[in-house]
């Protein structure tokens, strides 16, 4: 229940940064410790925005399912696997695709 409750929360959190990075005006960052592209290297800031928005939103969508799977196989050692693919795969997937929309939109 409390691991039902903390995650959760954690998906809120996701969803937040997903909204604020849809609603921003200037370029936003992956929150991985780079800072974010200045305004005139990117060729278009509201879909570089939206872009970042929506995978963070579903990231949170991905924890939810994470939620939901492990209510529903209980005590499984499958509960690793969904804990895994609701996780860590979303991250892997995020990084490869923030790397992906660098090469896009950024002009260097």
């Amino acid at each position: 229940m409390i691991y039902c409750i903390v995650m959760g929360i954690c998906a809120m959190f996701m969803f937040g940064i997903g909204l604020v990075q849809i609603k921003s005006k200037k370029p936003v960052a992956f929150y991985s410790g780079e800072k974010p592209p200045m305004e005139e290297n990117v060729k278009d800031i509201e879909k570089w925005n939206r872009k970042h928005g929506i995978m963070w939103i579903l990231y949170g969508i991905a924890i939810v399912f994470g939620i939901v799977g492990g209510v529903i196989v209980g005590d499984s050692p499958l509960l690793v696997v969904i804990y895994c693919g609701s996780l860590l795969l979303p991250i892997v997937i995020m990084v490869l695709y923030h790397k992906k929309l660098v090469k896009d939109f950024i002009i260097e």
